[in-house]
């Protein structure tokens, strides 16, 4: 009976020794699925988290009883805050127009994109990740890691974006004032691959809050809660957590709850069932 339900046999027995009623048995139901959910986010998700993933699963369920289930069972979700300074102030005359000005959106992928960098702890120092994130679907189409914060890093993550088709021509991209971001190697890249550079105000986190915020996610849910002795094994896990894990599971607000992978997926079908000249 579990196995044609769907549910674990461990609910059933718990139903059978508390005399259940219905409304009981689906609390055991939800519980279980809540759990499951929590568990296979390693501990990293809240209950708008949770809620947002079953949803998308087609299980019907408030936000406030997600909540109060991973309360009565202490199911909280892991959170640390941390900060480097990773900018450095560039040349004033180098700095380029604002052409995002706080609208983080985008009708169509590939059209504008912010980036930054955060730095990464290891055993052997630190380790610099550089990030394209599309404002679109919010996906990270590009990243980079090295022992280094040169410009070179800030390129490589634009050339993966490009290399696989997430970077349109006349694309815009935002970032902050940091000398990587103004640096001549940069600017010759941009300007050789059709890409308009677009910078905030110094020191002002909300003009670059959507790359802020996906670093934050970034230290928060993953990497302060592990120890990396190499570089090459953080590069690893960091890989691992951007591509299958942010990308292609957590779910995401901005795309009511549906990964950033998803969404770039739908965007793009959509746009193949499009007639010419549409």
């Amino acid at each position: 009976m579990c196995r044609q339900l769907g549910v674990p046999r461990s609910s059933y027995y718990r139903w059978k020794d508390a005399g259940a009623t219905p409304t009981s048995l689906r609390r055991l139901e939800l519980t279980d699925q809540v759990k499951t959910v929590f568990d296979s986010s390693d501990g990293i998700f809240g209950h708008r988290m949770v809620h947002a993933k079953l949803s998308t699963a087609g299980v019907e369920v408030s936000v406030g009883t997600v909540a109060t289930i991973m309360a009565e069972n202490g199911w909280q979700a892991r959170r640390m805050r941390a900060f480097k300074r990773t900018t450095t102030p560039c040349d004033p005359d180098k700095v380029f127009k604002d052409l995002i000005g706080r609208d983080f959106t985008a009708e169509t992928p590939g059209t504008r994109l912010v980036g930054d960098i955060t730095y990464l702890r290891t055993g052997e120092g630190w380790l610099y990740l550089a990030t394209v994130i599309d404002l679109c679907t919010r996906m990270i189409v590009g990243w980079a890691m090295a022992d280094h914060m040169r410009a070179s890093l800030c390129v490589s993550a634009l050339e993966m974006a490009r290399d696989r088709g997430h970077l349109r021509a006349n694309a815009i991209f935002h970032s902050d004032h940091g000398t990587q971001y103004t640096s001549r190697e940069f600017g010759a890249w941009c300007a050789g691959n059709s890409v308009r550079q677009s910078m905030g105000l110094a020191g002002v986190c909300w003009d670059n809050a959507v790359a802020e915020s996906a670093f934050s996610t970034i230290k928060n849910e993953f990497h302060h809660h592990y120890s990396f002795p190499t570089r090459q094994e953080a590069r690893r896990a960091t890989m691992h957590y951007v591509e299958a894990f942010y990308n292609r599971w957590r779910p995401h607000t901005h795309n009511g709850g549906l990964p950033p992978g998803t969404a770039m997926a739908n965007h793009t079908a959509q746009n193949q069932q499009l007639p010419a000249g549409a």
